[in-house]
């Protein structure tokens, strides 16, 4: 039952429909779409780690008995001396081809035991606690490399090809290793706790900038378990996960591992007992809201947005903060941004209540008009897209005496004066609906809209005719004929100020034409390069994302979290 179960929910995340009952949003491990020729990368691309640095220095390793052939009174201390066999540490990027025997005899030395801690009960006593902590430090802990993509603006995670790590063959074993001894039902946590401590848990945050995306997929998956088993770590875990935002945010906004934390606190969020305390509070309009202002907003916002729904879920208090939090932050310049702002409000949209909903409609709706007027029209597709949102509709429909005025001049003026056609027949549906939940008002606001415009024509023309009589009294000035001024006495605003809609069309069509004749000449002095992402990526890399299996597609609830 638990595979069946463990399968439609994979199917369901594959379909692309949400699974917010299993879990928060899986990090995507690869994102690289190319599909050319191979291309080889230069050897300054291989992920050159520190811990190369400090090699064992007896790395002649003897190939010890299986611990299934041993005697039930030696398997303990077999087991022992197989745990500091793996300790040893090979050299895997100067000189890959060194110490090969020895290199296999720790590869297999790391299987045996995972499969042993895996099928076997009992095996875990307590002399083998600090010798598993231990080899997985000694294998795991170092300081990073340098990263070798661009830093500061130049960065780009959706563009910029991952750098694998070069001992990941071991590394994934001892990875594998670590998580079936937490898991294991013989594990202790109250004899664990005197290793696994605080700097145990520092040493392995600051794994999760690391560049391979593999490395970090399973450190998600440890720091969870470590989570769930060891509750007096989890405020400690809580705080030192808002540094390295706080980090990211305010000083370097360059970080590998945001994704895999969001995905690790969705979860954590998802068992929070109620009510719930200041601090978590204090951690979602502080620290998860601020995260929005990022550059790399998109490599981590599906995972951010399940944290804040599943925050507002808890406590409808807080939708009013969050969502004037968005608005704060609400992207000026940046239209994809706009599109994932618009999707995130959209889904706490669907969880609101009727009350909450009446705080924030005003200030909510000046912006979805905004949205609307949109030149860009993917930002002004999502924003027409609400129409389609049932739950929504009847929010707007309860609401429409307040809504409808706001949101009438900006449809109304762009169901014309779009240059997108599809934009009009969103608009045209979106004005129907509003003409059938009230049709008085619907002529209400169409008849104050049209009077709106013949005030501003009116005013309009009053401009003009003081600007007229201004430049009379200066064509009596001797100096009048060299300065330049407007031909036959028309200003180019009044040429725009007889009609209303087409006029604003022509003007669309005017700047159009203006920025085509700028681009032409741009080109003629610089020409265009290629993008980086038409560049080929390289083929082993895309092979080694793919073929990687995660060791849990979806994080759980950890047990006990309510007492957190």
């Amino acid at each position: 039952m638990e595979d069946e179960a463990n399968n439609s929910a994979l199917s369901l995340a594959e379909d692309g429909s949400p699974h917010n009952s299993r879990g928060p949003p899986v990090t995507p491990i690869s994102k690289l779409k190319y599909s050319g020729p191979p291309y080889l990368k230069k050897d300054s691309k291989k992920q050159s780690s520190s811990r190369f640095n400090n090699l064992s220095k007896n790395r002649e390793l003897k190939a010890l008995p299986l611990l299934k052939d041993a005697a039930a009174s030696e398997r303990e201390e077999l087991f022992v001396q197989k745990l500091r066999q793996c300790g040893v540490l090979f050299d895997f990027v100067t000189d890959p081809l060194s110490d090969i025997k020895y290199k296999e005899v720790k590869r297999c030395a790391l299987h045996e035991m995972v499969e042993y801690i895996t099928t076997q009960r009992g095996v875990i006593t307590e002399p083998i606690y600090p010798e598993a902590v231990s080899m997985f430090a000694v294998n795991l802990f170092r300081a990073l490399p340098p990263s070798s993509n661009p830093n500061g603006t130049d960065f780009d995670p959706e563009e910029d090809e991952p750098t694998l790590e070069a001992a990941w063959p071991h590394l994934q074993l001892v990875y594998d290793f670590f998580l079936r001894f937490v898991e294991s039902p013989d594990f202790q946590p109250s004899i664990a706790k005197k290793y696994v401590d605080q700097k145990f848990v520092l040493q392995l945050l600051d794994l999760f900038d690391s560049e391979d995306p593999r490395e970090r997929d399973f450190l998600k998956t440890t720091l969870h378990r470590i989570y769930g088993k060891f509750l007096n770590l989890r405020a400690y875990i809580r705080k030192q996960i808002n540094n390295i935002f706080y980090r990211f945010i305010y000083e370097t906004e360059h970080h590998n591992g945001i994704a895999e934390l969001l995905e690790i606190l969705g979860s954590i969020i998802n068992g929070f007992a109620l009510p719930l305390k200041e601090e978590h509070k204090t951690f979602l309009l502080k620290v998860l809201l601020p995260l929005h202002k990022v550059k790399c907003l998109s490599v981590y916002h599906p995972q951010l947005a399940y944290c804040v729904v599943q925050f507002l879920e808890k406590d409808p208090a807080l939708t009013e903060p969050v969502i004037m939090a968005l608005l704060k932050f609400w992207p000026k310049t940046h239209s994809p941004k706009e599109v994932m702002f618009l999707n995130e409000l959209e889904e706490i949209l669907d969880v609101i209540e009727p009350a909450e909903f009446r705080k924030v409609m005003k200030p909510l709706f000046k912006q979805l008009a905004r949205c609307v007027s949109s030149p860009h029209f993917q930002v002004a597709e999502r924003a027409l897209y609400y129409w389609n949102n049932e739950y929504i509709m009847s929010l707007i429909s309860d609401n429409a005496v307040d809504i409808l005025p706001i949101m009438f001049p900006a449809m109304y003026r762009n169901s014309k004066t779009h240059w997108n056609k599809t934009i009009h027949g969103l608009i045209y549906n979106a004005l129907k609906l509003f003409m059938e939940i009230n049709q008085k008002l619907f002529d209400e606001c169409t008849q104050n809209y049209k009077k709106e415009r013949l005030k501003e024509r009116e005013l309009l023309n009053k401009r003009e005719t003081v600007w007229s009589k201004l430049e009379e009294i200066a064509s009596v000035n001797p100096c009048y004929s060299t300065v330049p001024h407007s031909q036959d006495g028309v200003s180019p605003l009044a040429s725009g100020a007889n009609d209303d809609e087409m006029n604003e069309s022509n003007l669309y069509e005017r700047l159009e034409g203006v920025h085509q004749e700028a681009m032409g000449v741009r080109n003629k002095e610089k020409p265009l390069l290629r993008r980086k992402s038409e560049l080929p990526h390289d083929s082993y890399t895309l092979k080694a994302l793919n073929d990687y299996k995660r060791p849990d597609e979806y994080l759980s609830t950890p047990p006990d979290v309510n007492k957190c």
